[in-house]
């Protein structure tokens, strides 16, 4: 049997990344890092307390002795990169890409992997990176690069990610970026997904239980099963009307007029997820942090008059029911909106580990 490969995860979120490696059999976590309190208390329910540093990554390591470890993972912080809303080059959070490189000179590993939006790979941030390995303090290490779709990995969900691996020279052949293997006729789809879920969720099911845990000092709700978190809201009878004009596959364009919001009527184009519905045979679209919101994005559900709960956006993004979560409501939507599929993960970890064991 072979010996696990050490990883961190860095802005580690609740641990999509650590469970996709997890699932491998192949990896064992030596530390984490993540700001938020109830992000870093659910991955400390799955993973362990111990090895997790709850707090900001400029401050970790500082006077300590860096952990030994393979592999280094971690997405930096993306929103000033992302197509939705407003990009910023100058968003300070672009910069904490720096502290990644950071921890990466302090440890040393084998091999490292970035995951972020798309545009990333077309930022200032990403032209500096690779400047960092010519010359600079990542000298010895090649990057590659790819976009690449989740569904071609095992998930079900159309989500598109940069993904950047290093590899050290001391293992003289750089780790290439894998293609997906899953054909577009067999990607995983909702139906596959969400294969036994209750589909309907009774109107009065719109709160979480009432435990509380305790993690790094602070107590939060929590931790709740999938089983727990598969809760609706309440919608006004307008929004109700409004979706039951919705097919699968469909979205606000199908509402008669005296239904559409004044900027609808004004936007006859584009926004074309807005109050969409998504559909049993297809992936779903990007999971984000407000799936439960219709007019955020195609997060109505197939064949319910609601948008889906977090239990099943957590089945989307690959997270299993016995994966537990903490915060309220609005905290783990966004844990499950910023995770990394897990399935994609799991596929992305177990090339590394196969392409270290080739190089080793």
């Amino acid at each position: 049997m072979l010996n696990p490969y050490r990883v961190v995860d860095l802005f580690a979120g609740c641990g999509g990344i650590t469970e996709g490696f997890r699932r491998t059999g192949r990896y064992e976590a030596v530390a984490a890092v993540e700001l938020d309190v109830a992000a870093a208390s659910t991955y400390a329910e799955n993973f362990g307390e111990d090895h997790m540093w709850q707090g900001s990554i400029t401050d970790w390591l500082k006077g300590q002795s860096a952990p030994e470890a393979d592999v280094v993972v971690g997405g930096p912080p993306c929103q000033g990169f992302s197509s939705l809303g407003a990009k910023r080059d100058d968003d300070p959070r672009n910069e904490l890409w720096r502290e990644y490189v950071r921890v990466l000179n302090l440890i040393k590993p084998k091999a490292f992997l970035i995951e972020n939006v798309p545009q990333f790979l077309k930022s200032n941030q990403f032209a500096a990176l690779e400047a960092e390995t010519d010359g600079g303090i990542l000298s010895d290490y090649a990057l590659e690069k790819k976009l690449l779709v989740a569904a071609d990995f095992g998930s079900a969900q159309v989500r598109r990610r940069a993904i950047v691996i290093g590899t050290h020279r001391d293992l003289v052949k750089p780790i290439e970026v894998p293609d997906g293997t899953v054909p577009a006729r067999e990607r995983k789809t909702v139906q596959m997904a969400l294969l036994g879920v209750q589909k309907h969720v009774p109107v009065d099911r719109k709160t979480l239980p009432k435990t509380k845990v305790e993690h790094y000092g602070a107590t939060v709700p929590g931790a709740f099963t999938g089983y727990e978190i598969h809760v609706t809201r309440h919608y006004e009878p307008l929004s109700l009307e409004r979706f039951g004009y919705i097919g699968p596959g469909e979205n606000r364009f199908k509402l008669p007029d005296r239904l559409k919001s004044p900027c609808w009527l004004k936007h006859t184009s584009g926004a074309n997820d807005v109050m969409g519905r998504l559909r049993w045979d297809k992936p779903s679209v990007t999971i984000r942090t407000e799936f439960f919101k219709p007019e955020k994005g195609r997060y109505l559900h197939p064949s319910e008059n609601r948008a889906i709960t977090h239990r099943e956006a957590a089945l989307l993004q690959g997270f299993l029911d016995d994966f537990r979560w903490c915060g309220t409501k609005i905290q783990i939507a966004r844990q499950i909106g910023n995770a990394v599929p897990v399935e994609f993960a799991e596929a992305l970890g177990g090339h590394i580990a196969e392409s270290l064991d080739d190089r080793l």
